[in-house]
């Protein structure tokens, strides 16, 4: 379980690298990074992690 955890987290990172290319503000990307940092805190949630 904890490398399904770990392949979900480097894919949401890499996603948000890649929306970040399309970022056209440092606050877009810092947004964005949050979003992902987000989402993958609740994928970890939903497993069980802490």
């Amino acid at each position: 379980m904890l490398g399904r955890l770990r392949l979900m987290g480097v894919l949401i990172f890499l996603t948000a690298i890649v929306v970040a290319a399309g970022c056209n503000t440092v606050e877009g990307f810092g947004k964005d990074v949050q979003n992902a940092g987000e989402a993958l805190e609740r994928k970890a949630q939903e497993n069980g992690a802490e």
